[in-house]
């Protein structure tokens, strides 16, 4: 019998990965609900927030762990890779800005209530809407399964491919940009010791190395900056300011009226969260897909049950960010990783929650030195993501990566408008960008599939693909006409249709999947059949 080595030395980069992953996150969350005045304060959100949120991370990952020596004991394997598990980054913005944020402010304003209630009170809500969204996630697991034996690899690693470019990738680099000497020098370590796989004299893990570089080029930055009277690298430390007591609970936090209005008003904003559920639901499915590309075979109702129940877990302790399968299985695989990094990811983060470590690291670590491991992850899946893939498959690869562009594009337009309106040449456009990208990891999922059902032939799945997306748009899961998104009714959606979405309602959307579906078995039934191609035609030899 074959003995597990669930330790090994790249743990240890895999470590420092995932890791700061989940750091990263959280740095997010307290900078988002920390930029103004009469927001929630540090000191509250550390305290309050953090735990609950990091105890789901703890949770998760000590299962993903034991989910590891399970797999590794039944194939008899000694390289078997844990599954990551950490904080879902699209959603922390949408928390933070949709749902904490406006509860405070209606705490403030509507109820009459003193900053310290209004705080707890929207901290509530948001804890209220991590344990539905949490319970749904466990519902949805058991049939994980039959969605990834349905769904071809394309579709499923598109999705999965168009996240890791857009967001992951893409958007940390913003911060690697804003502070170039720190950044870049960052992110070049990562590169040759991460991407290109060169090792560093005593074999310093890769990781460490670039935070360690990121980190000493920014204070010494910041002393001869100083020193010369003009900025060599901004200053990004969070202005924590954490003298005083905690915030006490309100009195009336014990009672029965209090907390019906933290429910009421946790169901209000569950359509806005619902569709990050279903992502993290599809995104769990891509990376068991990903991690069994990879060598792994997990078991995907265990995968999406355990970021459901860790989630729920969070969501009872205060915890307002769900848990999530990370897609970096393969890229903590080619590290040398096995098990021992998400057992030291689980006690560090959850032991830095419980003793308010994150306080001290929030000081230290600059975000341009933090940021460049994102990148990374973002890289590796998208390679891993075309490796796994057929080559005839990849127009459906890149026709998934679309819809997460045009959730890339919301980003700084929704920055740029601030809650304004657009000017009327401009609203239709904005309208769309919106409408495509709302949903937008179901809506790759469903296009990449389409494509790679049309490529092979199959025309019947690729009318049922069409059908299914026309549902999903007439709940709005995808195509939502609001900023933002929403599920709803159609005729519920007819009543508060934007009018540059006059165009594009629910039915629109429904009309045109449903015509599509028809023609696509019309096309594919009367035209003749595609010449066979082999998987090199067209392309380069390695050789050249």
């Amino acid at each position: 019998m074959i003995r597990y080595r669930w330790a090994a030395w790249g743990d240890l980069n895999a470590f420092f990965g995932l890791m700061l992953d989940n750091v990263a996150v959280l740095v997010l969350l307290v900078a988002t609900l920390t930029a103004a005045p009469n927001q929630f304060t540090p000191q509250f959100v550390l305290e309050c927030m953090v735990p609950g949120t990091a105890l789901g991370v703890l949770v998760g990952d000590l299962i993903y762990t034991w989910l590891a020596f399970r797999l590794a004991r039944r194939c008899g394997k000694s390289d078997v890779t844990a599954m990551p598990l950490g904080l879902d980054t699209p959603s922390t913005f949408v928390v933070g800005q949709l749902v904490l944020l406006p509860a405070l402010e209606n705490a403030l304003k509507e109820q009459g209530a003193d900053h310290d209630t209004a705080m707890v009170f929207a901290w509530h809500v948001g804890a209220m809407v991590l344990l539905l969204i949490g319970l749904f996630k466990t519902i949805c697991a058991p049939f994980g399964n039959v969605v990834r034996a349905w769904v071809p690899r394309a579709g499923l690693l598109g999705s999965l491919a168009a996240v890791a470019l857009a967001l992951i990738a893409f958007m940390p680099l913003l911060d690697v940009g804003a502070a170039p000497p720190v950044g870049m020098l960052a992110l070049v370590v990562i590169l040759v010791t991460l991407v290109a796989r060169r090792s560093l004299p005593g074999h310093v893990p890769g990781a460490l190395a670039a935070v360690a570089v990121g980190v000493l080029i920014h204070f010494a930055g910041q002393a001869l900056g100083e020193a010369q009277g003009w900025p060599l690298v901004p200053s990004e430390h969070l202005n924590l300011n954490l003298t005083g007591s905690s915030t006490p609970l309100p009195g009336h936090v014990w009672q029965w009226d209090w907390w019906e209005r933290v429910v009421i008003a946790g169901l209000e904003k569950l359509p806005i969260m619902l569709p990050f559920a279903l992502a993290t639901i599809v995104g769990g499915i891509d990376c068991t897909e990903s991690a069994a590309a990879a060598g792994d075979e997990y078991d995907t109702r265990s995968i999406l049950l355990t970021e459901g129940l860790a989630s729920v877990l969070a969501g009872l302790a205060g915890g307002v960010i769900q848990n999530t399968p990370y897609i970096g299985q393969p890229a903590y695989k080619a590290m040398g990783g096995r098990a021992g990094y998400t057992l030291a990811t689980a006690l560090f983060i959850g032991a830095a929650g419980f003793f308010g470590w994150f306080t001290h690291i929030f000081e230290f670590l600059p975000r341009a030195a933090l940021f460049p491991i994102l990148i990374y992850v973002g890289l590796e899946i998208t390679a891993q993501s075309f490796h796994a893939t057929p080559s005839k498959h990849y127009p459906a690869l890149a026709l998934a990566a679309l819809p997460a562009l045009a959730y890339l594009i919301t980003i700084p337009v929704g920055a740029a408008l601030a809650g304004r309106a657009p000017a009327p040449p401009g609203q239709a456009m904005v309208q769309t960008i919106y409408g495509l990208a709302n949903g937008f990891i179901v809506t790759s999922l469903l296009w990449g599939a389409l494509l790679a059902a049309v490529i092979d032939g199959a025309s019947i799945r690729a009318a049922i693909y069409l059908l299914i997306a026309a549902a999903c748009s007439l709940a709005g899961i995808i195509h939502s006409p609001f900023v933002p998104g929403e599920i709803a009714w159609p005729w519920e959606v007819l009543a508060k249709l934007p009018e540059a979405a006059r165009y594009q309602s629910p039915y629109h959307w429904a009309a045109a999947y449903v015509l599509a579906a028809l023609l696509v078995l019309i096309l594919m039934r009367s035209g003749t059949k595609p010449v066979e191609a082999t998987e090199t035609e067209g392309r380069p030899s390695t050789a050249e």
